[in-house]
């Protein structure tokens, strides 16, 4: 065997027994593809994971280790992620996306989500309307939850947008109001800063087009009618009200009930021929009372429940095992005056 052979048989060795530790096999370093992304609330895309392999001398590979790697996002309540990489906008804001492997270094992705709501398949957002049609308070940090259904172009026309819509406040020293997806943020509750009067309030949603829908115009006052002014001491409620609005297509069939904090049976009996109710009723319960309201529609679609981020205290817990789109119950914990929307197709 010549020189020139013998060296290229130990070059073939290396590269046939890489495993026994002529070069390194596992994967160094992962990338995402692609690094920053953005969608829109409600869409979904795809990110890749790839392994780079370093062959020590030899140059080096790569391959697709998306189903291997741990995929995690730092704000769920603006992007989920995926066992597979599969990423979903849930509210506008920034998430970012990470990819780890033990022994490797991770890799990260920025997604962008705008609150883009109708377009494409989904249909087209024709309308805002919110609810309810006011809400005055006596204190400084009392509050107020509104609620924003939207109307589409496709079925289902009426759907709970509540917290994808961006609320606005025309006088934010009257008045705060938080948009849903924004960490620590509750979709549609305000909060009154101090300051006596009104504030008007909207929902604002974006089509994919760009095209903007801007909803009916809602007051909210702080005012002490006794002070004429806006309370500035911390308010110690003992009673809260809960109101229920009905949403959707249907307005013949639908009914919602609850009962007393003392278990009497219909204090809330909300439907269109009832006598204790129509189509929006209201119950006043003793602060931190826990209510649970059923709905019962009779020939005809139930859509979910709207109330915020369904969170204790302030929207709907629905029953175990099911979701705010098909729970038959809507469990609710006051800690202040709070409404409950339910939708019927």
């Amino acid at each position: 065997m010549s020189r020139g052979n013998f060296i290229k048989v130990l070059g073939l060795s290396c590269l046939v027994l890489s495993f026994t530790g002529c070069t390194n096999t596992q994967v160094g370093s992962i990338a995402i593809t692609p690094a920053a992304q953005s969608v829109t609330v409600g869409q979904t895309v795809q990110l890749t994971a790839t392994g780079i392999i370093d062959h020590g001398s030899h140059p080096a590979t790569s391959q697709d280790v998306t189903s291997q790697v741990t995929w995690t996002s730092n704000a769920p309540t603006v992007a989920i992620v995926s066992s597979g990489g599969a990423v979903t906008g849930k509210g506008a804001g920034s998430a970012t996306i990470s990819a780890t492997m033990p022994g490797a270094t991770g890799a990260t992705a920025v997604m962008t989500v705008t609150s883009a709501i109708g377009g494409t398949s989904g249909g087209q957002l024709m309308s805002i309307n919110i609810v309810p049609g006011g809400v005055t308070v006596s204190n400084k940090g009392m509050t107020g939850q509104f609620l924003a259904f939207g109307t589409f172009s496709v079925s289902p026309t009426v759907r709970d947008l509540t917290n994808l819509v961006t609320w606005i406040s025309t006088s934010p020293e009257v008045a705060s109001i938080d948009s849903g997806g924004v960490p620590g943020e509750i979709g549609g509750l305000a909060t009154a800063m101090g300051y006596t009067g009104n504030s008007i309030l909207y929902a604002e949603g974006t089509n994919t087009d760009g095209s903007v829908v801007l909803s009916n115009p809602e007051t909210f006052t702080c005012n002490d009618p006794t002070l004429n002014a806006c309370n500035q001491n911390p308010a110690h409620p003992q009673f809260a009200t809960i109101t229920v609005f009905n949403a959707g297509e249907n307005n013949t069939t639908w009914l919602i009930t609850a009962p007393s904090d003392t278990g009497v049976a219909n204090l809330i009996h909300c439907g269109p021929g009832w006598t204790t109710g129509a189509s929006v009723c209201t119950g006043t319960y003793e602060t931190g009372s826990t209510v649970t309201l059923t709905e019962s529609p009779t020939g005809t679609g139930f859509g979910g429940w709207s109330s915020g981020d369904g969170v204790a205290g302030v929207g709907c817990q629905p029953a175990l095992g099911k979701t705010l789109l098909n729970s038959p119950t809507c469990t609710v914990t006051l800690v202040g005056d709070t409404s409950v929307g339910a939708i019927f197709y």
